[in-house]
C-alpha cells in the first residue's frame, strides 16, 4: 500500500466536531433546564447502572471539567481518523462500550462521568499502535502522543481525590488491547534497492564506479568503432 492511505477526509473535521458539539450541548441543556444527569452516569455493579456505558461520556460534573475534556477529545479523535481512518469507527464506538463495561465492573460505587474514558481509550490506541505498526509516521504520532499527554498516565491511579481514576483505568487498557487486536492499513515503508534481500552489489551500476579500495573510476562508455563502407560506381566511359 502506498503512503497515499493518510489522506484528508471529511471525517477528519467532522467526528471531532461532533463529539465536541455532543457533550457542549448536553451541558448546555443540563444548565438552561437547571437538571443534572450525573444519575445517567456509570454506577458499577449496579443494573441501573449500565446505562451510564451509553451516555456518561456526554456528561460532565462543571464547566471546568468539560473543559479539560474538550481539547484532547477533538485532538484525539482527528489524529484517530486521519492515521487510522478504516478502524477509527470500531475504536471509537466499541472501544467506548467495553470501556464503560470494564468501568461498570471495577469502579467504585459511585456515578462515573466524563468523557475522559473516551480520551484515555484513545491516547492508549494510538500510542500503542503506532509502535507495534512500525511505520516511521505512525511512531512519530506516538511519540507527539506521549509528549503531549504523557502526563496523564498517572491519573490511572488514585492520585486525586473527585476524579473516576477507574474510569481512566478502563480506557487505557482497553486502548491497549485493541491496539493488539485491530489490524489496519500501514502504508508500506518504501525500500531502496539496496535494502532489499535479493540486493547484490556487483549488480548496482553506481557501485561499478569504484574499485575495492574504495577509489572512483570514471566508466565511460566504449564507443563502437565506426565501421567505414566504400562503394564503388562504374561509369561507362565516353569512348566506349
Amino acid at each position: 500500500m502506498s503512503s497515499g492511505s493518510f489522506k484528508f477526509s471529511n471525517s477528519v473535521i467532522v467526528a471531532p466536531l461532533v463529539a465536541v458539539l455532543s457533550i457542549w450541548i448536553v451541558f448546555w441543556v443540563e444548565m438552561q433546564l437547571g437538571i443534572n444527569l450525573n444519575e445517567y452516569g456509570v454506577y458499577p455493579r449496579r443494573l441501573s447502572g449500565l446505562q451510564g456505558v451509553f451516555f456518561s461520556p456526554f456528561i460532565h460534573g462543571s464547566i471546568e471539567h468539560l473543559y479539560n475534556n474538550t481539547i484532547p477529545l477533538a485532538v484525539l479523535t482527528a489524529f484517530l481518523f486521519y492515521f487510522y481512518r478504516s478502524a477509527a469507527l470500531r475504536v471509537l464506538f466499541v472501544g467506548t462500550l467495553v470501556s464503560g463495561l470494564l468501568t461498570w465492573a471495577i469502579a467504585r460505587p459511585s456515578y462515573h462521568i466524563g468523557a475522559s474514558g473516551v480520551i484515555y481509550l484513545l491516547a492508549s490506541f494510538i500510542f500503542f499502535k503506532g509502535i507495534l505498526a512500525k511505520n516511521y509516521r505512525l511512531v512519530a504520532l506516538s511519540l507527539v502522543v506521549v509528549f503531549i499527554y504523557g502526563s496523564m498516565i498517572w491519573y490511572i491511579f488514585p492520585v486525586k481525590d473527585g476524579i473516576s481514576w477507574e474510569g481512566h483505568l478502563a480506557g487505557f487498557f482497553t486502548g491497549l488491547v485493541f491496539a493488539f487486536i485491530t489490524k489496519v492499513q500501514v502504508p508500506e515503508v518504501r525500500k531502496y534497492d539496496w535494502e532489499r534481500e535479493d540486493y547484490r552489489e556487483e549488480d548496482d551500476p553506481f557501485l561499478k564506479h569504484f574499485d575495492d579500495n574504495g577509489n572512483f573510476i570514471e566508466n565511460t562508455p566504449e564507443e563502437p568503432e565506426e565501421k567505414i563502407e566504400i562503394k564503388y560506381h562504374y561509369k561507362k566511359s565516353s569512348d566506349d
